[in-house]
C-alpha cells in the first residue's frame, strides 16, 4: 500500500513556520536547527526526509537507532543523529557510538559513564543537559536550581562537551513560558542552546527562545500502529 504522508511537503510547511517564527521574534531563521524525529515511522519516511535535504534526526530509542541508521548513513554520511529519549548507563557505549549528540544527560552516573566511552571510543560527541522545568516527578531531567551546579560537573568533573539545555515540559501548560524559563537558564550556565518544542507548539517555542526543535508527527505524520 501506497504512503500517502508527503513528508517533503511537510517539512517544507515547518521551516517556513520556524523561518516566520523567528522572523517574528527578531531572531535569524538559521539560527534555529530543526530535528526530525523518526520515533517509530517506517524508514521509507525517514528516507523521503533525507531525499528532501533533511539532514539533522532525532531518535528516542538506542535499539531502533541501530536497526536502522547504519545503513542509512553508508549512504548518506552527512547525518546529525540526536538522542532525544532516555539513557540508560548500560547503554551509554552503544549510544556514544552511533549518536552525534545526546541530549538527555541528566543525573551523575550517567555523565560518568559518558566520559567514560567517550574517553574509550575517543569519539567527539556533544551534550545537551536534560532539565525538568515543570518539576514533574513522572519525568527525567534535573530540577531547574540544580542547572548551573550540574552543568559545572558534566563540564569539569567529566569533560563532557555540554551545548545546551533540552526540556519537556507539561503537556497542558503554555510553552512560551518553558521555553522563555529555559532560555534563561541556559544563560546563566555560559550556554547558547536550547531544545525546546515539538510538533504541536514549535513555533512558539522559537519565538521564545528555542534554538534546536524536535518536530516528529508534524513531518512524518502519525506513526503508524504497532503490529500486535
Amino acid at each position: 500500500m501506497m504512503d500517502t504522508v508527503d513528508v517533503a511537503a511537510n517539512l517544507a510547511a515547518v521551516r517556513a513556520r520556524i523561518d516566520e517564527a523567528a522572523a517574528e521574534a527578531g531572531r535569524d531563521p538559521a539560527a534555529v536547527t530543526l530535528i526530525a524525529v523518526g520515533k517509530a515511522q517506517p524508514v521509507e519516511r525517514i528516507e523521503a526526509a533525507l531525499e528532501a535535504g533533511q539532514r539533522i534526526f532525532g531518535e528516542n530509542y538506542v535499539q531502533e537507532a541501530q536497526g536502522r541508521w547504519p545503513a542509512l548513513r553508508a549512504r548518506h554520511p552527512d547525518v546529525e543523529l540526536h538522542l532525544i529519549g532516555a539513557l540508560q548507563t548500560n547503554k551509554a557505549k552503544d549510544a556514544v557510538a552511533l549518536f552525534d549528540v545526546i541530549q538527555t544527560v541528566d543525573r551523575p552516573r550517567l555523565a560518568a559513564a559518558l566520559e567514560k566511552e567517550i574517553t574509550k571510543q575517543d569519539k567527539a560527541l556533544r551534550c545537551f543537559v536534560q532539565v525538568n522545568t515543570g518539576k514533574e516527578p513522572q519525568k527525567a531531567g534535573i530540577m531547574p536550581e540544580e542547572t548551573a551546579s550540574f552543568v559545572g560537573l558534566c563540564r569539569e568533573s567529566h569533560g563532557l562537551d555540554v551545548r545546551g539545555l533540552m526540556a519537556i515540559p507539561p503537556a497542558d501548560e503554555d510553552i512560551a513560558l518553558h521555553a522563555a524559563f529555559l532560555a534563561r537558564l541556559a544563560g546563566q550556565s555560559g550556554l547558547s542552546q536550547v531544545s525546546i518544542g515539538m510538533s504541536d507548539d514549535y513555533a512558539d517555542a522559537v519565538r521564545f527562545g528555542a534554538t534546536h526543535v524536535r518536530v516528529g508527527s508534524a513531518i512524518f505524520g502519525a506513526r503508524p500502529p504497532r503490529s500486535p
